[in-house]
C-alpha cells in the first residue's frame, strides 16, 4: 500500500496538487491521509476540498476546518487568520460547511492514529515539546500517530527513560517504522513555515514499512496571484514565497 501524508493544505491547489502527482509519479496511490486544515488562508477551498474527496480520504478536522463551517470562533485566531478564516465560511456552499462539521477530531487507520493538533487538544494544540511528546504517547494507542498543525515536518520517537527529542525532517529523509513507537508531522502543503517554501508530504509504503518525506516546488506565484485576486491579506500571500 501506498498512502500520501498531507496536512495543513489550506486552500492551496498549487501545493497539494503537486505533492499528489509527485507521489503518483511512483505508483498509483492507495489512500491519501490528511491531518487537517483542508481549507484557511488560501485562495481555493472549494477546489482543495474537491481534490482531497476525489482520492480515497481519511480526513480529520483542524482548527480552520471548524472555524470555516462554523463549529468554532476565531476569537483566538491572529487577525489575518481570522479574516482568511471568515473569508472561507463565505466561499463554501452548505454542502461543504456540512462536510467540514462532520469530521472527525480523530481517526484511527491500521498502524495509525491521525490527529491535527495533538491527542490532548485535537483541534489546537502545537506538539512541538518533549512534555507533549510523553503526554500524547500516554493517549496513543496505536505504533504511530501523525499529526499537523504547526506545518514543520519532523519526528519523534518514543524513548524509555529518556526525554523525546524533535527531530527535522528533510528531502528525501526515509524513516523505517516497526520497533519504537513514534509521532509524525508530514509538514504543510499549502504553507511550509520551516524556511523552505515548496511543498512538504509524506509517502507511506507498507510493503517496505518506512515513510519518506518530500519537498516538491509549485506555482507559488499562481497561488499568489488568486489571493491577492480576491483581496486576501498582504502577510498571508507574501509568506508563502519565504516558507514561514
Amino acid at each position: 500500500m501506498r498512502v500520501a501524508i498531507v496536512s495543513d493544505c489550506h486552500s492551496n491547489t498549487e501545493g497539494l496538487a503537486a505533492c499528489l502527482d509527485d507521489a503518483a509519479s511512483g505508483g498509483p496511490l492507495d489512500a491519501v491521509w490528511c491531518a487537517g486544515d483542508a481549507v484557511g488562508y488560501g485562495p481555493e477551498p472549494s477546489a482543495v476540498i474537491a481534490a482531497l474527496r476525489a482520492q480515497p480520504l481519511a480526513l480529520v478536522a483542524g482548527n480552520h476546518d471548524l472555524a470555516a463551517c462554523g463549529r468554532m470562533e476565531v476569537d483566538a485566531f491572529n487577525p489575518a487568520a481570522a479574516s482568511a478564516a471568515l473569508w472561507s465560511r463565505e466561499q463554501l456552499s452548505a454542502a461543504e460547511r456540512d462536510f467540514l462539521a462532520d469530521l472527525p477530531l480523530t481517526l484511527t487507520t491500521g498502524a495509525f492514529t491521525i490527529v491535527h493538533g495533538s491527542l490532548m487538544q485535537p483541534e489546537w494544540e502545537y506538539l512541538l515539546t518533549a512534555e507533549q511528546a510523553l503526554a500524547q504517547f500516554s493517549l496513543q494507542r496505536t505504533p504511530y500517530s501523525i499529526v499537523g498543525h504547526s506545518h514543520l515536518p519532523f519526528w519523534m520517537e518514543e524513548r524509555p527513560g529518556r526525554a523525546p527529542e524533535i527531530r527535522r525532517a528533510g528531502d528525501g529523509d526515509v524513516l523505517a517504522l516497526g520497533g519504537t513507537r513514534l509521532i509524525l508531522n508530514p509538514g504543510s502543503t499549502g504553507q511550509p513555515r520551516d524556511g523552505d517554501p515548496r511543498a512538504s508530504y509524506m509517502l507511506y509504503d507498507d510493503a517496505a514499512a518506512t515513510v519518506t518525506w518530500r519537498r516538491v516546488a509549485y506555482d507559488i506565484a499562481a497561488t499568489q496571484r488568486k489571493m491577492r485576486a480576491f483581496d486576501l491579506d498582504p502577510w498571508l500571500i507574501e509568506r508563502l514565497s519565504e516558507g514561514r
